[in-house]
């Protein structure tokens, strides 16, 4: 039997291949001192991240706990969680006193934050991207903690060339990058003062058939919509892939604060692969805006010689992310704004 199959049918298998655990997770698992808490559990990742663990701890035969916390909004995914074995604690991340009724855990992933509707709201989004950090430093202080961040705390680079390095001087454009970055010295700073070991996990699209990059580019060549090529270049990689990086990125923590671009190896072109979904569909394909000179793009390379490279290759994604658009397959109406240069979101 094929690692892989050749479509995508439903939700549920696609969750089971989001989730499942390569051999390098269920060897973390199976040497992990303590329980695992995910902070943010219930955003676009977290579920199959959660269940990843579950799964890797199971196959290891690890004895310990997977525990998500959320405000869960949505009590469809606490029950999804809990029905897959993970244990869920309701707490406001941006109250300091429900974080510090918090279990102290060992083992820390943080994935909250906040990006979109941005504009307008800028005290929130900068509000949650750097006092939660801080209530969650102050409380996890002797643990270990692998947390997300962004691709968009690098400049624009060329849009040709193999993107920012984990070296790359920070270069945030506007708000939303800017609370990014404010996340980040928060978690450097709180890991030099407590010597609290964290890794900076600077994701560049996660996608998988729900959202994502590919699933923009789907959508609006099936509709017959013109695809935005302003922005004519960016980073992908599987959200199965990127979530056993994040996890494997706890072996890496390190204090100060360690950083690991997180994205996958091929620089997807707008147009190419929006003409690939067009034969894919029989659709015919047209574009709106200028292609620029400028993109969101990193270099992964320092991951991959920890991780190896992912497992999901782009062509994969593409042939998946096609078919799954044509089925009617489920969406999450999340725009990633890929093409999006000013840093306005």
């Amino acid at each position: 039997m094929a690692e892989w199959p050749e479509y995508v049918q439903t939700e549920k298998q696609l969750d089971e291949l989001l989730s499942r655990p390569p051999a390098a997770v269920v060897d973390l698992m199976a040497g992990l001192t303590g329980d695992l808490l995910i902070l943010g559990v219930a955003g676009k990742m977290g579920p199959t991240l959660a269940l990843m663990a579950r799964r890797a701890a199971d196959a290891a035969g690890a004895r310990l706990q997977v525990v998500g916390v959320s405000r869960f909004s949505s009590p469809e995914t606490r029950a999804w969680l809990e029905g897959h074995g993970i244990e869920t604690l309701t707490c406001d991340l941006l109250d300091p006193e429900q974080v510090r009724r918090l279990p102290r855990i060992p083992n820390v992933v943080f994935m909250a934050g906040r990006k979109f509707g941005t504009t307008g709201d800028e005290p929130l989004t900068w509000a949650c991207n750097t006092l939660m950090p801080a209530y969650a430093c102050d409380r996890f202080r002797e643990s270990r903690i692998a947390a997300f961040s962004t691709g968009c705390v690098y400049p624009f680079v060329p849009a040709d060339s193999s993107g920012c390095t984990e070296d790359t001087p920070t270069d945030p454009v506007g708000d939303y990058a800017q609370s990014c970055l404010g996340r980040e010295r928060i978690f450097q700073h709180f890991s030099r003062a407590n010597g609290t070991p964290v890794t900076l996990v600077r994701l560049n699209y996660a996608i998988d058939m729900r959202y994502g990059v590919l699933h923009d580019i789907a959508s609006r060549v099936w509709a017959g919509e013109p695809v935005d090529r302003t922005v004519p270049t960016a980073n992908v990689i599987w959200q199965g892939d990127a979530n056993a990086q994040a996890l494997l990125c706890l072996d890496h923590c390190a204090s100060p604060a360690s950083v690991l671009n997180v994205t996958g190896p091929e620089t997807l072109s707008v147009e190419d692969v929006a003409r690939t979904f067009g034969e894919l569909m029989g659709k015919p394909v047209t574009f709106a805006g200028t292609p620029g000179d400028r993109a969101y793009l990193s270099d992964a390379s320092r991951a991959r010689s920890f991780f190896g490279p992912p497992r999901v290759p782009l062509e994969q994604l593409v042939r998946w992310t096609a078919d799954w658009v044509q089925r009617g397959g489920r969406s999450l109406n999340k725009p990633t704004h890929y093409e999006v240069n000013s840093g306005v979101f």
